[in-house]
């Protein structure tokens, strides 16, 4: 989502019109679309921890804006399922148990190396190269954060949501980038803080990407599921890890490929 300059919530034009001013040839955002932005933010880096409960009022004063923008943002982030609304109470961050996460992997690792498949059969000269100069981003970032982190933004400069657009399969891509594409995101993102695992992620996304440049869909397609199933591996060992000695929440601890 483009950035635009942001006026405060109590300056009398963004209360009139409820939108965010913007050059001409930016898009004009609504003050819901930004908080929209800024809560789904929090929510995929674990600021708003899954799980949590928070009450609009708390959201009102920490994003400064009013009720009815929030209540926008609020009804979109839970057609998202990233939240659930609590009458009288708020709103509770979206949190699943980690029977429910190991099942969408295994969806995740079928379709979407299905998905490379196909990339590597469908994916433009252009495209591929546009995938090589993400990678070369994503290493530099990695690199500023000392390895620590490989968090994504979501849509084009997600290394996974480029694979799944680079299949031009239509069924695929709604199945793989609607409603599951964004619960996922909150646990790609914090699993990938764990030790090491940043740089091999990229490593194997570079892996990937040489498939895909070749035209071996077979060897794409492995690569991918054992990419997934690597991340998945990962969360299983980060969950036990936190539930020893007696740690046994059912929810998994907001914090993956």
């Amino acid at each position: 989502m483009t950035e635009t300059t942001w006026l405060p919530h109590d300056a009398p034009q963004a209360a009139d019109s409820g939108l965010v001013p913007s050059s001409s040839s930016e898009p004009r955002l609504t003050l819901a679309d930004k908080v929209f932005a800024q809560i789904q933010d929090a929510i995929v880096k674990g600021e708003l921890e899954a799980g949590s409960r928070v009450s609009e009022a708390e959201l009102v004063s920490r994003y400064g804006v009013s009720r009815g923008p929030l209540r926008e943002a609020l009804r979109r982030l839970e057609g998202r399922q990233l939240i659930t609304r609590i009458p009288h109470v708020g709103v509770r961050i979206m949190a699943l148990s980690l029977d429910e996460l190991l099942q969408i992997y295994q969806v995740r690792e079928t379709l979407e190396g299905l998905a490379c498949r196909l990339a590597a059969q469908h994916m433009t000269d252009a495209e591929i190269r546009d995938l090589k100069a993400l990678l070369a981003t994503h290493e530099q970032q990695i690199a500023e954060q000392d390895g620590r982190a490989y968090i994504q933004e979501e849509g084009n400069v997600d290394f996974h949501y480029r694979i799944i657009h680079g299949s031009h399969n239509a069924v695929l891509i709604q199945m793989l980038c609607g409603e599951l594409y964004h619960r996922v995101r909150i646990y790609r993102g914090q699993f990938s803080l764990t030790e090491g695992r940043p740089t091999k992620a990229l490593g194997e996304h570079q892996r990937i990407v040489e498939a895909i440049e070749a035209r071996d869909g077979e060897l794409a397609e492995f690569l991918m599921r054992r990419h997934i199933a690597v991340a998945r591996a990962n969360i299983e060992a980060r969950v036990k890890t936190s539930r020893e000695p007696s740690n046994v929440s059912p929810v998994i601890p907001a914090r993956s490929a």
